[in-house]
């Protein structure tokens, strides 16, 4: 069974940010799912910490988090026997580049990583983000699955090539901030259900119209 979420933005530390999780990821295993699906950049409430900071700066210091929220969501797949699909946070990898990423963490302690590939022109304005090169599929205990993060939704080429990988399930962690975005993202992951025959998943965070990415 697939169980998608809304997270509501609130200014949180890590520890209360985890709360709020591991409160959504008991309320799904008590329904014996499968998958349990975060939105994208769930973690958002934590770059309150770096106001006072611009806005390259702030979300390279979201990304700080990023090793220890992965860690954290692996204990919770084996304490829950869930599979979780952290929906996105920005991660620096070893080229010094800054990627909107996420992880597979299976119940049995492995974990994959993910990646947007088409990120948002605000995106790359205020953040500076790059856009990651990898499209591929992940084995899971009950089926092959793909993420598109959020504007990646919007290119059909992407699922395409996951349904000829085998894809049976495609989830999608999504940031919206106007109707207008949240309807577009929806109607694109019915598409692809449509287009590929799979099981579309979508879990999304929400935003209030004065909250955009370069103010959070």
């Amino acid at each position: 069974s697939l169980v998608g979420s809304e997270m509501c933005i609130r200014d949180r530390t890590l520890d209360d940010l985890f709360e709020q999780v591991e409160f959504f990821v008991d309320a799904v295993s008590d329904y014996k799912s499968d998958f349990v699906l975060f939105p994208e950049y769930f973690n958002a409430p934590l770059m309150a910490k770096f106001n006072n900071e611009g806005e390259s700066q702030a979300i390279r210091g979201l990304a700080a988090y990023t090793e220890e929220i992965k860690e954290r969501f692996v204990k919770l797949a084996i304490s829950y026997n869930i599979n979780i699909i952290t929906g996105s946070m920005p991660l620096i990898k070893e080229d010094g580049l800054l990627y909107n990423v996420g992880f597979l963490c299976r119940r049995d302690g492995s974990y994959e990583m993910y990646e947007k590939i088409h990120v948002t022109p605000d995106e790359i304005k205020s953040w500076g983000l790059s856009g990651g090169k990898s499209i591929q599929t992940f084995d899971t205990d009950c089926a092959k699955i793909g993420v598109l993060i959020c504007y990646d939704v919007e290119f059909p080429e992407l699922s395409r090539i996951m349904a000829d990988q085998g894809m049976q399930i495609l989830f999608v962690p999504f940031l919206t901030d106007t109707q207008n975005a949240y309807s577009r993202v929806k109607v694109c992951a019915h598409a692809r259900a449509i287009e590929n025959e799979c099981f579309v998943a979508v879990s999304y965070t929400h935003l209030r119209a004065h909250e955009t990415p370069e103010h959070l």
